[in-house]
């Protein structure tokens, strides 16, 4: 099969956008010539890729296997140039989840790249089953979550605890309480997360178990909002427990540990194989678990 890099880079961009036109421009190409590379492609392959319309174009069975390899192979290949300039250059895709990215990636990525000023992070937050799949199918090149995953063939590397809390306003019937089960706080309206967010997505999975068929009292953007309108007695809710010891120093509210197994839970690094990785994002990992270790930045309980 002779296939050029830059068709491949023209079909991802051209599937991703699901239209033409607008793969073209991202590929820097004219729509006829773009179209022409794509027919020669399918020729070349023998399969063809894209059902198209008049909508635009989606992916034929053989197009979907297709991205999912034309996207391992250029990702290998900005790895091999991440190599070959001695790890000062690089770009890491990293998919994380609400807690990661609002707790502690922040700080730990402001050092990693003050020390790595020609390295370039796409930080985005997904739901756990987006992250893993997106390392899966090449989209992410690492994801961090909290949890146990079903076997997809990555590489899991666990560098931190994850322990969610119950937060509740200081005159509240628990607050007296050091520890609950999470089906006795079900009598209580919650709050939660927005839509979209890693950690609503799994107590969802937690209040159907529990038979909780209410709608959240309020959903908000953020772990201090959430810690606000506790103190105000809008509610109750789950909160991790990094959050929720930073804002009792300042908030009327009391924390109790839940009973449930649920509520300790591993964080992870998911890749698809560390040993074909750049050391740029060798390097995150690295700093990943280390400072987890070292009790700096990550240690959760105690």
């Amino acid at each position: 099969m002779n296939v050029e890099f830059v068709d491949l880079r023209l079909f991802v961009n051209v599937a991703e956008c699901g239209n033409l036109t607008r793969g073209a421009e991202r590929s820097y190409l004219s729509p006829p010539s773009a179209s022409a590379r794509m027919k020669s492609l399918e020729l070349e392959i023998g399969q063809q890729l894209f059902n198209r319309g008049n909508k635009g174009v989606t992916l034929t069975r053989p197009g979907e296997l297709f991205l999912k390899q034309a996207r391992l192979v250029l990702r290998q290949l900005d790895f091999l140039k991440d190599e070959m300039s001695n790890a000062v250059d690089g770009h890491i895709r990293l998919y994380a989840n609400t807690t990661a990215i609002t707790e502690f990636l922040p700080e730990l990525l402001a050092q990693f790249l003050s020390e790595r000023p020609g390295v370039t992070v796409d930080l985005q937050e997904r739901l756990t089953n987006e992250i893993v799949r997106s390392v899966v199918d090449g989209t992410a090149d690492l994801g961090i979550i909290s949890g146990d995953i079903e076997d997809q063939g990555l590489q899991v590397i666990p560098f931190s605890t994850d322990r969610l809390v119950l937060a509740t306003p200081s005159d509240h019937p628990l607050a007296l309480r050091k520890q609950v089960q999470f089906a006795k706080t079900l009598e209580f309206e919650h709050i939660s997360l927005h839509e979209g967010s890693t950690l609503l997505d799994f107590l969802r999975r937690q209040f159907r178990r529990s038979g909780y068929d209410r709608s959240l009292r309020i959903q908000v953007r953020s772990f201090e909002a959430m810690c606000r309108l506790v103190e105000a007695g809008v509610g109750i809710g789950v909160v991790p427990e990094t959050a929720a010891k930073r804002h009792e120093k300042t908030m009327d509210i009391a924390l109790l540990n839940l009973c449930d197994n649920w509520a300790i839970r591993t964080r992870s690094v998911l890749v698809r194989d560390r040993e074909t990785l750049p050391r740029t994002a060798l390097g995150l990992i690295d700093l990943l678990v280390d400072s987890s270790a070292g009790g700096k930045r990550l240690k959760v309980d105690g």
